[in-house]
């Protein structure tokens, strides 16, 4: 299963809505300090809102602490970036890579996205609009990886246990 990685977050909303994403698509999400916030955050919880105990959170206090884990559990780092070098709908994502995805002030740091083994971009129809916001190019990356990766099959359990509203 693909694993979510944010780089130095600076904004609590972002990631809480990134960790119920994450949470909801039961992915792992790796958290790489510094952090623009305090994980006890009140805004981090509350766009979390009660869905903390689903979310599988690592921190990792430097991106040398992250490289370790890494290092153990192998897969390959994609990286996404405005800079991205392919279109991320014309890449083949496997089960074990990391979607990195850098704070919304300034991306991924240079040192990281030379490290990646493959950069995406997601296309922006109009020009002057330079980026999406960070939670919602999370989630655009990681239903695409689970899209082509056979996890978005309708499960019929799903449909008696969800809560409609």
């Amino acid at each position: 299963m693909p694993k979510v990685v944010l780089v130095h977050p600076q904004i609590p909303p972002n990631t809480g809505n990134i960790a119920r994403t994450c949470a909801a698509t039961a992915t792992e999400l790796h958290l790489v300090g510094p952090l623009g916030f305090e994980i006890s955050d009140r805004q981090l919880k509350r766009a979390g809102l009660d869905y903390w105990p689903y979310v599988t959170l690592h921190y990792h206090q430097s991106f040398a602490d992250f490289c370790q884990i890494h290092q153990q559990q192998g897969g390959r780092w994609i990286g996404f970036s405005t800079t991205g070098q392919q279109n991320y709908l014309s890449w083949h994502f496997c089960a074990d890579d990391w979607l990195f995805f850098g704070s919304e002030t300034t991306g991924l740091p240079s040192q990281i996205l030379n490290q990646c083994d493959q950069t995406l971009y997601i296309p922006m129809m109009q020009g002057g609009v330079r980026s999406l916001n960070l939670s919602v190019s999370v989630a655009v990356g990681l239903f695409e990886s689970l899209r082509q990766l056979g996890k978005l099959e309708p499960d019929i359990t799903s449909k008696f246990i969800s809560n409609p509203r």
